[in-house]
């Protein structure tokens, strides 16, 4: 049963909802402005300085733990259907894990759709991963993070950078990853009436303004139809209550088949990205206990 605590993120969800559906045509900027809420639910994880850089030309946000390995770096992607969410929405997140993980954080703020569409967020990704690699820190000592749309990215910057013959990061951390840009999962019908924001329409909607002209099949906008052979370790989180619990699984699958080191955990009764409740609900800090003790190996760090 999920704690008490969590019911914090069922109450955010549902209020944004309830003002979606009592305002149908409300703006983008307002929509922005609303989603950014997201990162209340989190608790401040202490003990994390943070510095704006410019990393190849996107605005990026340092989360910096206290005493950590500076020269690992969780290269983190913010969610939001790559329409909303920015590094601020997702600072608090990313910092809690990184601060669990031991290492720095590097938040990318990519351009969003539907101002810049496919494949703008997955080159600028690119681009700041070789800012990174250009600095000195080595690949194996990054791993990618991202949540919902961030998880998409998370995922395909790597595919992208292994097309390209960039050297690949060590692990690859998907939460409550959004694929499926068809929005086919079985689990928009198993999980109806239990996901508290995901409808398949909203999801439409949002591949919509993310890809344009382009295919929704494209591999590198949805990975449920890419080559994983070569890919590196992967570790995916998702809720059990999610209406896309099946791109996670799916996926974990298809990477499975390829032959990639992968995970798949399916936190029950948990909501979409239910990592946001960092600090203040038990399964959030269970789920970065999990990620820290898988990924720390991979980055040299045990």
């Amino acid at each position: 049963m999920a704690s008490p605590q969590a019911a914090a993120l069922d109450q955010l969800f549902d209020s944004f909802v309830a003002t979606l559906t009592a305002k149908p045509d409300m703006g983008l900027d307002e929509l922005r402005e609303m989603l950014e809420k997201c990162g209340d639910v989190a608790a401040e994880p202490g003990g994390v300085d943070y510095f704006e850089v410019d990393a190849a030309g996107t605005p990026c946000l340092w989360a910096v733990p206290k005493g950590c390995a500076e020269d690992r770096v969780l290269l983190s992607f913010h969610g939001g259907g790559c329409v909303t969410g920015s590094r601020y929405s997702h600072r608090k997140l990313f910092a809690h894990i990184a601060k669990a993980v031991g290492c720095r954080a590097l938040i990318l703020d990519y351009g969003r759709a539907p101002e810049r569409q496919f494949p703008s967020q997955v080159d600028e990704g690119l681009a700041v991963y070789r800012w990174l690699l250009a600095q000195g820190v080595a690949p194996a000592h990054v791993a990618t993070v991202g949540d919902s749309a961030g998880g998409n990215l998370c995922t395909s910057v790597v595919l992208a950078a292994r097309d390209k013959d960039v050297p690949l990061p060590a692990a690859v951390m998907p939460l409550s990853p959004w694929y499926d840009m068809e929005a086919t999962a079985p689990s928009f019908e198993t999980n109806a009436g239990k996901d508290r924001l995901i409808a398949r329409d909203l999801s439409l909607n949002m591949s919509a303004m993310y890809l344009g002209e382009t295919s929704p099949r494209d591999p590198l906008a949805n990975p449920l139809h890419a080559d994983f052979r070569g890919f590196p370790p992967t570790y995916l989180q998702v809720g059990g209550f999610e209406t896309i619990l099946d791109d996670a699984t799916r996926t974990a699958e298809h990477m499975r088949a390829a032959g990639v080191d992968v995970k798949c955990d399916v936190f029950p009764e948990m909501q979409h990205v239910f990592q946001f409740m960092a600090g203040r609900a038990p399964e959030a800090d269970d789920a970065i206990a999990r990620l820290a003790a898988w990924v720390r190996p991979k980055l040299g760090l045990d």
